[in-house]
């Protein structure tokens, strides 16, 4: 009886026609993306052998989230979110062939790779918000925990499949073959989007879409002030920042790893990389049949996040360079996809792009800083070495959220509620 019930814990979204279409056509798209960052972080380590400019990489590509993220937040409210989703992953598909083009063409530069990467992080400035605050429009406020799990199980069992694939799809084809899939596989989730019926959609709450400057100014601090007001907000946002800026910097780290300590070749890359999907899937998978999420894993997954990147840095080889990389990945997605979680469970419908593009921004908006903090580290002290420095400062992030979090228990906040409109009440229910 309790296997049919965590069975049908895990997979309550998949109830829903429009959140199926979302899920396999987001799922092959990802295949492809992750396809992409393994080989876009080889060619630009190929043509210049520095990981600062892995760190370069990494900004361009989420600098724009991080200054245009709650303006996305904006658009995330006042714009439906359906089409808008399809207008932002066409574009990313384009982005794509121009890549595979330039490269394709042997006339890549990294100047090329930087610019399109800035383009790439516009279109997800606006993506990221409202692909996430359309989760609730798809299976609703009582499966949206379900959703955003899953959501990280499909993320994470593409960065299993994607990794392993464009290594060895780089060994025996080159790398312009990863550009070229990523492209391709853009089309089933414009498809999902295109044939899914806005009749089955919960509809958002409604929004006055601000008409001037002014308004859209007092509409981004409205956001900033509710997230500010709810402790069970501004804990996963912001142990998330702490964390990403120190800990989730991959597409800086692994590569570097790969070529420059333990001497690899691109498969040996995606296999590191894969390693780490295996572990992060594991830890999705977690959170999707064990029912409702405890927040106490976002600091516990901060501190296991660490430790696999402290253990990364202090091995020889490949083979022990693996399960520390699958820790890596627990330790990430279980803060992650809980935090997420938090987040999308204390938040009003009327706030969600907003508080959601917060997240957003903080999430992936901080990597710019991370990502050329751990280039310089790397550059500057040495690939294995900037690993365990990340991990400690990460480890200690973490330590330091299971401390916030006893001391919001201690004055009774709950999770998961909303009262009277205002997030994460004054219920005397436990966090565990």
């Amino acid at each position: 009886m309790s296997a049919r019930v965590s069975l049908r814990n895990g997979s309550r979204a998949l109830a829903h026609r429009n959140y199926r279409l979302f899920f396999g056509g987001q799922g092959i798209s990802l295949v492809g993306t992750w396809m992409q960052t393994v080989a876009q972080a080889w060619l630009v380590l190929k043509l210049t052998s520095d990981p600062f400019m892995l760190g370069l990489l990494s900004a361009a590509q989420f600098l724009p989230v991080m200054v245009l993220g709650l303006f996305g937040g904006i658009v995330a409210d006042a714009l439906p979110k359906r089409k808008t989703l399809i207008a932002t992953q066409t574009s990313q598909m384009l982005l794509a062939f121009a890549l595979f083009a330039l490269s394709q063409a042997g006339i890549v530069q990294v100047w090329h790779i930087l610019v399109l990467a800035l383009l790439l992080g516009v279109s997800n400035a606006v993506d990221m918000p409202t692909r996430q605050a359309f989760a609730v429009e798809m299976v609703g406020r009582d499966d949206v925990p379900n959703a955003v799990a899953l959501n990280s199980a499909m993320f994470n069992g593409a960065r299993i499949i994607g990794p392993a694939v464009a290594g060895i799809a780089i060994g025996v084809l080159g790398i312009p073959i990863a550009f070229l899939l990523n492209g391709l596989s853009f089309l089933a989730v414009i498809a999902a989007y295109a044939v899914m019926r806005d009749e089955d959609l919960r509809g958002p709450a409604r929004y006055h879409r601000p008409a001037s400057v002014r308004a859209v100014g007092e509409t981004l601090g409205d956001g900033l002030r509710y997230c500010w007001r709810s402790p069970m907000l501004l804990l996963p946002i912001t142990l998330v920042g702490f964390a990403s800026v120190f800990g989730m910097n991959f597409g800086v780290v692994i590569p570097a790893l790969a070529d420059q300590v333990l001497h690899t070749d691109a498969t040996g890359y995606g296999f590191l990389m894969s390693a780490m999907g295996v572990g992060s899937m594991a830890a999705a998978l977690l959170i999707a049949f064990s029912g409702r999420p405890r927040p106490m894993v976002i600091g516990l997954g901060s501190v296991g996040l660490g430790l696999g990147l402290v253990a990364g840095g202090l091995v020889g080889s490949v083979a022990l360079a693996l399960p520390a990389m699958a820790l890596v990945g627990f330790g990430a997605i279980g803060m992650a996809a809980t935090a997420n979680t938090t987040v999308q469970l204390n938040v009003e419908d009327g706030y969600r792009g907003r508080v959601m593009s917060v997240y957003s921004t903080v999430f992936a908006g901080s990597t710019p800083i991370g990502g050329l903090f751990a280039g310089w580290l790397a550059t500057a002290v040495s690939v294995d070495g900037s690993l365990v420095i990340a991990g400690v400062l990460t480890g200690l992030t973490g330590l330091l959220g299971v401390v916030w979090l006893r001391r919001i228990r201690a004055r009774g906040v709950a999770p998961f509620l909303v009262h009277d409109g205002v997030a994460g009440g004054t219920s005397p229910a436990r966090l565990r």
